[in-house]
């Protein structure tokens, strides 16, 4: 699980911003959002457009996808003039905790990288690359002879083989078992294709996917894969040629759904909403079985705020013991400490003359905005006493026009 995120000088954010999952234990409210490791199951980030919520959600993409030698985009941040952004992430493994981070340029080279395992308030160094200041530790001395001489065009469970060296073996086992557990999923540009994939297995998973997508809609009587379809010949001959040799196309048009005894074909019938939590289904379920680290971006997106509460409530859920959510979100219904969420698990993004910043309500003091646990969040937040809010004028914009 994780435990802390941080980024600098990558995307929109100049200085480090860090997203911290580690419970406070002043707070006692609402135990069950924590893990017995003390870590937070649910975080959400609220913030105006362009302040850095979606360049966050890609933070966490891009240290995935280099620890499993994916495609990936490395965004320096433009104005700062560093040609090199700092990714890091620390995380939970077996009961002990770990620290990952690696600086990346534009062009892919990765001149410094660091694995560690935290104990206490002390870090043991497994290994550390570091061109800037020409220093390389590691207590394998044979591999600690070999990082002055790597190739900066990877990081080093891959520049160099693995297999002759124990310690770099075990650190690519840690590394890329813990990135596969992390899923992202883009609310806005999100696919049935996972659920489509769960659903043909016809298994457990599949049967606790088809009643949360059951229960989430009142109005479906049931939802399922049909490998033969409902569409008949003459229906079929009405469907573009070029989405009938598309494969994800062929398996959507079998999935059903049912509603008041009659089956239809979900793509043809259901709503924006309705599909999309068809597609979310299956990243849930898969997260809460199988202990992974779900990041959504946008969850709101096309869900009735009360859909929106549910899920995170399944995360909250006592019963969950193993497995993470962290969102960005507009919707304000959300804002409560009083039925909800802690105080740290709530987080904000704003923008100010030095640049982004990312800060929890646990930052807030009752003496500077009478933050309580009976506070009513929401109309603190509206009022703006907690920034984080966009204050436009949009009517102003239009006399501008009209006066010109």
């Amino acid at each position: 699980m994780i435990q802390k995120i941080y980024l600098e000088n990558y995307h929109a954010f100049n200085n480090r911003v860090e997203l911290d999952l580690q419970a406070d234990n002043r707070i006692k409210k609402f135990p069950d959002n924590v893990t017995k490791n003390n870590l937070l199951k649910s975080v959400i980030i609220y913030g105006p457009n362009n302040t850095g919520k979606t360049g966050f959600i890609n933070g966490i993409r891009t240290i995935k996808e280099i620890i499993l030698n994916e495609t990936h985009i490395v965004l320096n941040n433009f104005f700062t003039g560093k040609k090199y952004s700092t990714l890091g992430i620390r995380f939970n493994d077996n009961n002990k905790y770990y620290n990952y981070e690696f600086k990346a340029t534009i062009d892919k080279k990765i001149p410094y990288e660091k694995f560690s395992i935290l104990k206490n308030d002390t870090e043991e160094i497994i290994f550390l690359k570091d061109r800037f200041h020409k220093t390389y530790k590691c207590k394998d001395k044979k591999l600690k002879n070999m990082l002055e001489l790597t190739s900066d065009d990877n990081i080093l469970i891959y520049t160099l083989n693995s297999e002759n060296f124990v310690t770099l073996q075990e650190a690519k086992k840690i590394l890329t078992n813990f990135a596969k557990k992390i899923e992202i999923v883009d609310m806005n540009n999100i696919t049935d294709h996972n659920t489509i994939e769960l659903l043909k297995n016809k298994n457990n998973i599949s049967k606790k996917v088809v009643s949360f997508i059951k229960k989430a809609d009142l109005f479906l009587d049931d939802f399922y894969y049909d490998e033969k379809g409902l569409l008949n010949d003459e229906m079929l001959d009405l469907i573009d040629e070029k989405f009938m040799k598309n494969k994800h196309f062929l398996d959507q048009i079998k999935l059903i759904s049912v509603y008041k005894g009659y089956k239809v074909p979900s793509i043809m019938f259901d709503s924006v909403g309705t599909r999309k939590i068809v597609a979310l289904a299956s990243f849930i379920i898969d997260a809460l079985e199988n202990g992974k680290i779900l990041v959504v971006d946008e969850l709101d997106s096309s869900l009735h705020f009360k859909l929106t509460r549910a899920i995170i409530s399944l995360f909250n859920n006592e019963l969950n013991t193993k497995a993470q959510i962290i969102c960005t979100v507009h919707d304000t219904d959300l804002l409560s400490i009083k039925t909800l969420f802690r105080k740290e698990q709530i987080w904000f993004t704003d923008k100010d003359n030095k640049g982004i910043i990312l800060y929890s309500l646990k930052d807030f003091t009752y003496s500077e905005a009478g933050i309580r646990d009976t506070t009513d969040i929401y109309d603190k937040y509206s009022k703006g006493l907690l920034g984080a809010i966009p204050n436009p004028d949009l009517l102003a914009s239009l006399f501008d026009d009209n006066n010109s």
